[in-house]
């Protein structure tokens, strides 16, 4: 086989199952790939790998809850192997809702017009089975692309009118972790997510619209890592320079609602798909692990401090005398109605911020 690896409907790279590879587009190439135009049999096996890894990350990981029943009700292999992930995420052309690239065969006559999941409608009978674990006998196996969502909470997305919105399970208690963190979170100056009450089945869901389109795109910091250290730049000074605010913010956010899982797929940056170039980093997002080592006043370990180990306590301290406190309004005790065990190690954390000189 050989596959193009478009941007829309740009052909930015082509590759043979066999690591034969030519970039047309090397600035369009997705962040988290790298390949060479060598011939030599290591960059050959190495285009091939990477090839491979970067489509299998665009399905659903075997972490997340129910996914095997997902592709075991699309009478597909329950993968393990990059290969075989890559499989499944060629079988519906590497689309996704995070960005515009997609794969085709190269003698292919097709369109992103065609092909994009902002356009082109897919059944939502999927979203049982992410959500609840439902058993399907579904013959159209495209329907996975619905499911391009990581992480180990139950989620699926659902089409709107105008867009798409992220319905998050997980039971009733991770759902009130993720909407108190967000009433706390409007409460301050930083991009964000907002997440809202919802059901789903009758059981409560949090609810939250997609900030991507195909005007722009997300490209996670685990992904980003891989393009600064293939090209050589400073991931710190880089981050720093392009969204100094956001980037402490976070840290300050996260450490009072005692977020526990700001890992490097949780955030990243934000790319204009017009010249696939970073603006800033994407919406504050995920907080259905928020108020773990909460009983305690310095938190957990800050995951975000590229490499230098320090506690979310220390690290949310470093950000307010970078950028001030920033906060807008005040966070009311009613916000804690429903996990009101809470609010007293809130009130702690917040009077050492104010505290800040």
């Amino acid at each position: 086989m050989v596959y193009d690896i478009m941007h829309m409907d740009r052909r930015v790279a082509r590759i043979s199952g066999l690591g034969h590879c030519k970039i047309y587009f090397k600035s369009f190439l997705p962040y988290n790939l790298y390949l060479e135009e060598a011939e030599d049999i290591d960059t050959l096996v190495n285009n091939v790998t990477n090839f491979n890894y970067w489509c299998a990350s665009r399905i659903l990981t075997l972490d997340r809850k129910y996914a095997k029943e997902i592709l075991n009700s699309i009478g597909m292999l329950q993968a393990v192997t990059d290969k075989e992930r890559a499989k499944i995420a060629l079988a519906y052309r590497c689309a996704s809702l995070t960005d515009v690239f997609w794969v085709k065969l190269n003698k292919e006559k097709i369109s992103f017009q065609e092909i994009n999941l902002y356009e082109n409608h897919l059944d939502n009978t999927f979203i049982d089975i992410a959500l609840k674990g439902r058993q399907y006998t579904v013959q159209n196996e495209y329907l996975a692309r619905d499911l391009s969502t990581n992480g180990c909470f139950p989620k699926a997305w659902q089409r709107i009118q105008g867009g798409f919105r992220l319905l998050k399970d997980g039971g009733e208690d991770a759902v009130e972790r993720e909407l108190l963190a967000s009433q706390i979170c409007r409460c301050f100056q930083v991009s964000q997510v907002l997440y809202e009450e919802d059901y789903f089945d009758g059981e409560k869901v949090s609810v939250s619209s997609n900030i991507t389109s195909k005007e722009y795109s997300i490209v996670p910091m685990e992904s980003f890592e891989v393009y600064a250290a293939n090209h050589n730049r400073d991931l710190k000074k880089y981050i720093l320079s392009l969204d100094r605010h956001n980037y402490y913010m976070m840290n300050i956010v996260d450490y009072l609602v005692g977020n526990t899982d700001r890992h490097w797929g949780n955030w990243g940056v934000l790319v204009r798909n017009q010249n696939n170039k970073p603006v800033r980093l994407y919406d504050l997002m995920d907080f259905n692990q928020a108020f773990h080592s909460y009983d305690d006043i310095e938190g957990s370990n800050c995951q975000t401090m590229f490499g230098e180990r320090i506690n979310q306590k220390d690290a949310a301290v470093r950000a307010v005398s970078r950028v001030g406190l920033n906060q807008t309004r005040e966070v009311s005790k009613e916000a804690f109605v429903g996990l009101p065990q809470f609010y007293e190690m809130f009130c702690k954390r917040l009077d050492i911020l104010k505290g800040v000189g």
